[in-house]
């Protein structure tokens, strides 16, 4: 059931069977370096590349300016998140695989949005409290940002992707319809294994309620 306030864990996606059914696609580039896949087109580039260059942009900026260079990497990961997140639901492999578990909408299709999340190999992430249009939060309890703590465990959350793909999931379930329901979210990381937390941790509400950042 899906009510208002409750932890309603995975719907009635299962999980387990979207990861591996996902996680046994090969996914390779054409001739032109392109992966053309799930209505979008992706890339393969190494993780230490972004992690390099959100710490470089986060970091080094003149403190002056520290919170809006913040602000536009999540607000790159959030408007990525919301095109290429409205080309995967909308794609024949999404609906093959997640469309015939679908029986509450649009909880069941955020559920295996983060299923499918998961299965790429970005961050082990699921839904643990969702208020129908309001709030949802999201747990990461292994993704390729956490990796900053290889520079030293970090003075600052630095989960930009996970924070604008979040926003932007909530967005495509509640904010109207694509490509009219972009920026009506924003989430705000509240923990994060780059500062020390056993797991990241995601809160996100209507910006009618509360403006997070």
């Amino acid at each position: 059931m899906v009510g208002v306030g409750v932890n309603i864990m995975q719907g009635n996606i299962d999980r387990e069977k979207v990861i591996s059914e996902f996680s046994k696609r090969d996914v390779r580039g054409n001739d032109e370096g392109l992966i053309p896949e799930y209505n979008v087109l992706l890339n393969q580039l190494p993780t230490e590349f972004w992690n390099q260059f959100n710490e470089r942009i986060s970091t080094k900026v003149n403190p002056e300016f520290k919170k809006e260079a913040e602000r536009l990497l999540y607000n790159s990961a959030r408007e990525y998140g919301y095109h290429t997140g409205w080309g995967i639901i909308t794609s024949d492999e999404f609906k093959s695989v997640v469309g015939p578990m679908i029986k509450d909408e649009p909880e069941d299709i955020l559920h295996g949005a983060y299923a499918l999340f998961t299965a790429w190999g970005w961050a082990k992430t699921e839904i643990v409290e969702l208020d129908p249009g309001k709030k949802m939060i999201v747990r990461a309890y292994d993704y390729y940002e956490s990796d900053v703590v290889k520079y030293g465990k970090s003075p600052k959350m630095s989960t930009y992707m996970i924070a604008g793909i979040s926003a932007a999931f909530m967005d495509l379930a509640y904010g109207g319809e694509y490509p009219k329901g972009f920026n009506k979210y924003d989430c705000k990381q509240t923990k994060g294994i780059e500062c020390g937390d056993d797991f990241a941790e995601f809160v996100v509400t209507s910006k009618q309620e509360q403006n997070n950042w």
